[in-house]
């Protein structure tokens, strides 16, 4: 079992990067389940069209939402996949709302970080994928869309978003790739494949790629542990300085992929 989440702004391009990644996967003969949140269920359809197309929502009851779906989803739909043994892509999952909620709508990154951890059971990904957007890039790919009620917050909600994703990474390196979203899709997938490479590398030597077979260290494949945002929960000024480095290398280590960048913490 494999369980791989994508995270990022709102425009990131995830679904594109989901899809991607589960053609790769099923050419090589594995069982791939892509799924998202919310939404992942018929019950999690009702509650995202609730919190994305309905009127306002308090924070807290927002974030008490997100959890509701999130624990239908995982113990009817994502467990029963992991334990038959394939691969589980999902767009968005517990990280969306610490950042969100947390450091977005500005509640206690700890508090929501807990929260998840109950409804999941503690089920934490094997890898997540995040998609580091600019707000201003997100916004103006999705302006060729109608947006939902979370687009259309603020460039500063998005911006303490963008901090709490980076903050999450930062304190849980093993387990994040972060890839430039402004990179071309291709090479974002090509970075992508290679980790995920690795990581399957642990389960089947038949599945690693000459891309990973190049890195200096493999990830094997273990089953989820306690989940670290808890433990190291991010508020908005503890996204430190990161570096972007080529995307012709990408590591087991979560560094960011892309350009060159720095980038101050805080919104």
């Amino acid at each position: 079992m494999v369980f791989i989440a994508f995270e990022g702004g709102d425009g990131a391009g995830k679904s594109t990067q989901v899809a991607a990644l589960a053609a790769w996967l099923r050419e090589r003969g594995q069982e791939v389940v892509v799924t998202r949140e919310p939404g992942g269920t018929e019950l999690g359809g009702r509650i995202r069209e609730l919190l994305l197309h309905g009127g306002e929502v308090a924070p807290r009851a927002e974030a008490l939402l997100f959890a509701a779906d999130r624990a239908h989803h995982v113990a009817t739909f994502v467990r029963p996949a992991l334990e038959r043994g394939a691969v589980v892509l999902t767009d968005r999952y517990v990280d969306s709302s610490v950042a969100y909620q947390g450091a977005g709508r500005d509640l206690q990154a700890a508090e929501i970080a807990g929260l998840s951890a109950w409804a999941t059971g503690g089920l934490v990904p094997h890898l997540t994928a995040l998609l580091d957007v600019a707000p201003e890039t997100g916004r103006a790919r999705r302006s060729c869309r109608v947006e939902d009620r979370m687009e259309t917050e603020a460039e500063a909600f998005h911006a303490r978003v963008r901090q709490g994703f980076l903050a999450l990474a930062e304190a849980a390196p093993h387990r994040y790739l972060v890839l430039d979203a402004a990179q071309p899709p291709e090479v974002i997938s090509a970075a992508v494949v290679a980790r995920v490479g690795e990581l399957l590398a642990g389960a089947d030597p038949t599945l690693r790629t000459p891309a990973s077979t190049s890195s200096s260290s493999t990830t094997a494949v273990a089953a989820p542990g306690p989940d670290p945002a808890e433990s190291a929960a991010p508020t908005r000024d503890s996204a430190a300085t990161s570096e972007h480095v080529a995307p012709s290398a990408p590591s087991s280590s979560g560094e960011v992929v892309g350009r060159s960048e720095s980038r101050s913490g805080g919104a």
